[in-house]
């Protein structure tokens, strides 16, 4: 560790892409890192999707702006993967990471997770949905929102996948949730505003479909501004998912990328993520040996129920029947 400690701080900077500082608490996860190693870090498109990401490898690969590193949906993982865009890498407490949430070599890892949750603006909305059926009333018209498009953006991509639980579809098919959001369209009910704390302060997104991280992330802030967000996870359709970690093969800062790695999966990486509502992929090792944050496990949602996650396969079978619909059905 020592010396990679030493090689990332001779490089001095590290490339991040698509990184939120209101995500995860990311904010603190870049600071903390930046200040303990003292590491310029360079954040390029906070906003993007991970297909943005995917992007940004292939058309600033050589260049010295190009990211190092990739915080992906895991069916993004899997294709860049597939598109021999990552640099295998397995971190010190790789043997926590479970079977099934990681490539066996250590292209990309499982970082952290939640579940699609329905965020509501309490202050403006009489009676805040607690389920996907609900979001069909009439009641809702022009509030119901996702965070991006669901052919781009991983945290869409769940919410249709949870719509369609919710609905009559299952892990192997994702049907049925692209029928709910064309009907909650047809009703009226759906906004095409993507989902941002901004857009949901300012009362144009009132009610979020997103990760219950990124939903109850802004409790305490809009509280502050007199505003009442609730945030449940739909009891119709409990769908969980995890976010990946990767290392670009073209990486200008090889070293820093390895040891933001080694900081992302260390204690104090996965409870800074802990802190920001999201559930770090080690949780549970952590949890057994008594080295997650109390006060931030305490608070997390609650769930009912067990949530199945979706194969490679399943995963990319539902990627395609989205990027064959979605646009086609819900432009306009």
């Amino acid at each position: 560790m020592d010396a990679l400690i030493e090689a990332a701080q001779e490089e001095g900077e590290l490339n991040v892409i698509a990184l939120p500082r209101d995500w995860a608490n990311y904010g603190e996860m870049l600071d903390t890192f930046s200040e303990k190693y003292g590491i310029t870090i360079n954040e390029a498109n906070p906003t993007g999707s991970s297909q943005d990401e995917l992007n940004a490898v292939e058309s600033q690969r050589g260049q010295d702006r190009a990211p190092d590193v990739l915080d992906l949906g895991t069916a993004f993982a899997r294709q860049a993967q597939a598109q021999d865009l990552l640099a295998p890498y397995q971190v010190e407490t790789w043997d926590d990471i479970p079977e099934g949430q990681k490539d066996p070599d250590g292209h990309w890892y499982n970082d952290y997770g939640g579940y699609i949750s329905i965020g509501c603006n309490a202050t403006v909305i009489a009676e805040c949905p607690t389920s996907f059926e609900q979001l069909l009333d009439p009641q809702y018209r022009g509030q119901v929102a996702l965070n991006g498009n669901p052919t781009q953006a991983a945290a869409a991509f769940a919410g249709v996948w949870a719509a369609s639980l919710a609905n009559g579809g299952s892990l192997d098919d994702i049907g049925p949730g692209i029928d709910f959001f064309a009907d909650i369209k047809a009703a009226g009910n759906f906004n095409p505003v993507e989902i941002t704390p901004a857009t949901i302060q300012s009362g144009e997104t009132p009610l979020s479909i997103d990760w219950d991280y990124l939903n109850a992330a802004q409790t305490e802030t809009f509280a502050a501004d007199g505003v009442e967000w609730q945030v449940h996870v739909p009891s119709d359709g409990l769908f969980g998912g995890y976010y990946s970690q990767a290392i670009s093969k073209f990486a200008p800062h090889p070293a820093a990328a390895r040891l933001w790695q080694e900081f992302l999966y260390s204690d104090e990486g996965q409870n800074i993520w802990l802190k920001g509502g999201a559930r770090p992929v080690r949780l549970p090792a952590m949890e057994e040996a008594g080295t997650a944050d109390s006060d931030a496990l305490s608070v997390l949602p609650e769930v009912e129920g067990t949530a199945e996650f979706p194969t490679q396969e399943q995963e990319t079978a539902a990627q395609q029947v989205v990027a064959q619909r979605w646009n086609e059905e819900m432009s306009g």
